[in-house]
């Protein structure tokens, strides 16, 4: 695969565990191990997932429960449950509460795999972008992504960050799409531990500063509540 996607795997049995992520690092996936649903949750807060595998019967948090954390916080990640509880009640509750998929043990490993890769192909980050010239312009401004200068409407010129840059190139190249936090912490950032999100709205901040006529009231830089933000030429 071209990309290496990143798998948070959830399941306290050692056993199985060690067994499913030695299947999904054949395949060349990165993965992540949590043997419990409080530990889960800050991985999942502290880094970004392609998918996440998640057990139901979990110590300290259940997956219903990290389930239905996750989709109240407008965190999209696809999750497929693996579970000794196959009945259709808990079927149900899973999907209803915001999983994607749901497969009961015991279960054939080349069909989690299927699965996997299917749910891959989900992820917010999977998307295609419109790739775009290393210069840009729009309202007056030039971008140029190369040197890391921008020349503004007014003729005053300014210097971005190796980090303001690739923001920046991101939204742009998805212009008038909303691109998600999930999005932007992981093209910006990596996937390493991400900064506080706020740290997001800081950028913005500072590209309404420069870029729009009136900040209080942009036109260029919206920000979309609770999902992310939305760049418009």
């Amino acid at each position: 695969m071209d990309k290496k996607y990143h798998i948070l795997l959830v399941e306290d049995e050692e056993h199985l565990h060690e067994a499913l992520k030695l299947n999904l690092e054949l395949e060349g996936y990165d993965v992540d191990s949590a043997f419990n649903g409080r530990i889960a949750l800050e991985q999942i807060k502290n880094a970004y997932y392609d998918l996440i595998i998640l057990d139901i019967m979990l110590p300290e948090v259940d997956g219903f429960t990290i389930i239905e954390k996750l989709r109240l916080n407008n965190n999209q990640t696809p999750i497929l449950v693996l579970s000794a509880k196959n009945t259709s009640f808990n079927r149900v509750q899973g999907l209803k509460l915001g999983a994607d998929d749901y497969l009961s043990k015991p279960f054939n490993l080349e069909e989690l795999l299927l699965r996997v890769a299917k749910l891959i192909q989900k992820s917010p980050v999977s998307g295609i972008s419109t790739s775009i010239s290393n210069t840009y312009s729009f309202a007056g401004h030039l971008l140029d992504f190369d040197s890391l200068e921008v020349l503004l409407a007014n003729g005053e010129s300014i210097n971005l960050t190796k980090t303001e840059a690739l923001l920046l190139k991101l939204l742009v190249e998805n212009k008038n799409t909303v691109v998600s936090r999930e999005k932007i912490l992981q093209t910006v950032w990596g996937y390493q531990v991400f900064p506080n999100t706020r740290t997001i709205d800081n950028f913005i901040l500072n590209f309404r500063k420069h870029f729009e006529f009136d900040s209080k009231n942009p036109q260029h830089f919206i920000s979309i509540r609770g999902v992310g933000y939305k760049f418009k030429d």
